[in-house]
C-alpha cells in the first residue's frame, strides 16, 4: 500500500502498511473523511512523522487522540494551530517548562518547532470525529502506533520516552529501560497535573540525558 508519509518512516513502516488491519483501517478512515467532519485535516494525519523523520527522533511523547474541536488538531499530540486557545493540558505543559527554565509562556500552542528538533509527538489514535473524543478508538490506530513505538524501542538506542498518565504508560510497557530513558508522571490534564506532573522536571531530565549521549538538547 502506498501511504503518503515521510520517506525514512515509509521504509521502516512498510511491512505494517501491508498488513490486513492497516488496509481495513485505511478503508474506515477514507469513508469517515468522506461522510463526516474528521480531524486533523487529511493531509496532517501523519504530520508527527513528516516533521520528525525516523532518523532524527530523539524524544517520544505519547498522547491519546487528536483534539476534537474545530481548527485545533494539527497531527501533533498536545499541539494546536497558531491562533487557537491553549487546551488545559498544554497550559500545564508550558507551566512546567516555565518552572524548569524560567522562560515565558509562548504566544502560540503549535509544537512544530519541537517536532523539527527530533520530538515525535505521537497520538495513539491519529484521527477523531468532530466533538466526539475517542470516536476512532479500536479501529486499528492503536495497533499501528504500538508498532511505531516497538520499532523505535528495538531498533534505536538512547531515546527519551515521556509517558504522562496511565494510558501512555501502558503503551510504553515493553520499552527497554536499559537502552532508553523512560520518564513517567501523571498526565498534564487539570485533573492530575498537580498530583505529580507539575514539578516532574521531565524537560530538563530529557535534555540532560541527550547531552550525556552526545546529542543536541531540545529548545522547549
Amino acid at each position: 500500500m502506498d501511504v503518503k508519509i515521510e520517506s525514512s518512516w515509509k521504509e521502516v513502516l512498510q511491512p505494517e502498511f501491508e498488513k490486513e488491519y492497516f488496509k481495513q483501517l485505511t478503508e474506515f478512515v477514507r469513508k469517515e473523511y468522506k461522510t463526516k467532519k474528521i480531524f486533523p485535516p487529511g493531509s496532517l494525519i501523519f504530520n508527527a512523522f513528516d516533521l520528525c523523520p525516523y532518523n532524527k527522533v530523539k524524544v517520544v511523547i505519547i498522547g491519546q487522540d487528536p483534539y476534537h474541536g474545530h481548527g485545533q488538531a494539527n497531527g501533533l499530540c498536545f499541539s494546536v494551530n497558531d491562533g487557537v486557545d491553549f487546551p488545559p493540558s498544554l497550559v500545564n505543559i508550558y507551566k512546567e517548562i516555565e518552572n524548569e527554565y524560567a522562560k515565558q509562556m509562548p504566544k502560540n500552542g503549535d509544537l512544530s518547532s519541537w517536532a523539527k528538533q527530533g520530538v515525535l509527538l505521537l497520538n495513539a489514535i491519529l484521527t477523531v470525529q468532530a466533538h466526539m473524543p475517542c470516536s476512532h478508538q479500536g479501529k486499528g490506530w492503536e495497533t499501528f502506533t504500538d508498532a511505531v513505538i516497538r520499532i523505535l524501542a528495538e531498533k534505536k538506542e538512547h531515546l527519551v520516552f515521556l509517558l504522562w498518565g496511565s494510558y501512555a504508560q501502558q503503551k510504553g510497557l515493553y520499552i527497554d529501560t536499559n537502552k532508553h530513558l523512560v520518564l513517567k508522571s501523571p498526565h498534564p490534564s487539570p485533573l492530575s497535573a498537580y498530583r505529580g506532573f507539575i514539578g516532574n522536571r521531565h524537560f530538563q531530565l530529557a535534555n540532560q540525558y541527550l547531552k550525556e549521549h552526545g546529542m543536541s538538547e531540545i529548545e522547549w
